[in-house]
C-alpha cells in the first residue's frame, strides 16, 4: 500500500480541492493526515485506488510523492509508539509520515511511510499491507 504525500498551501480550501479532485473521479479517500506550518501544508493520504489517485493529482497539477507505507500492529498502550518510533531512529531510519489506518481489539494499525520501508518492516514485524485501501 503506498500514500501520496502531497504539498498544499496554508489556506482556505486547499484541503477541499484536493479531496473534491480525488472525488470526481470516483476515488474513496480512506485515510489522512496533515499539517501546517508558516504558509505550507502537507497532507498525506491512502486512497482505494492508487493509480487513479495519481492521475487525478498530477492532472491537477498538485505537488505529490508516493511512497510505500509500513503497517504495524501497536498495543494501544503509553509507550507503544515510541518503542516503535526508537526502533526507527536507532536503525537509521526516517519517519516521514505516521498515521493510524485501523484498530483491532487492544491494537491499533498504524501505518509508517519511511525512507527504507523494508527494513521498517523487518524491525517492526510487520507484515505485507493489509486493510484500509487494499483489495
Amino acid at each position: 500500500m503506498n500514500a501520496f504525500i502531497v504539498d498544499l498551501m496554508n489556506k482556505p480550501g486547499e484541503l477541499a480541492r484536493l479531496a473534491e479532485t480525488i472525488a470526481q473521479k470516483g476515488i474513496n479517500i480512506t485515510g489522512f493526515a496533515g499539517a501546517t506550518s508558516g504558509g505550507a501544508g502537507t497532507v498525506v493520504l491512502i486512497t482505494n485506488d492508487e493509480a487513479g489517485t495519481r492521475s487525478a493529482i498530477n492532472e491537477k497539477g498538485f505537488r505529490a510523492r508516493e511512497i510505500e507505507l509500513v503497517t504495524a500492529s501497536l498495543e494501544n498502550t503509553p509507550g507503544s509508539l515510541a518503542a516503535a518510533a526508537r526502533k526507527l531512529a536507532d536503525a537509521g531510519i526516517n519517519v516521514e509520515a505516521a498515521m493510524p489506518t485501523g484498530m483491532t481489539g487492544n491494537n491499533v494499525t498504524i501505518s509508517f511511510a519511511t525512507d527504507q520501508p523494508s527494513k521498517a518492516r523487518e524491525l517492526l514485524g510487520a507484515t505485507e499491507p493489509t486493510g484500509i485501501g487494499v483489495g
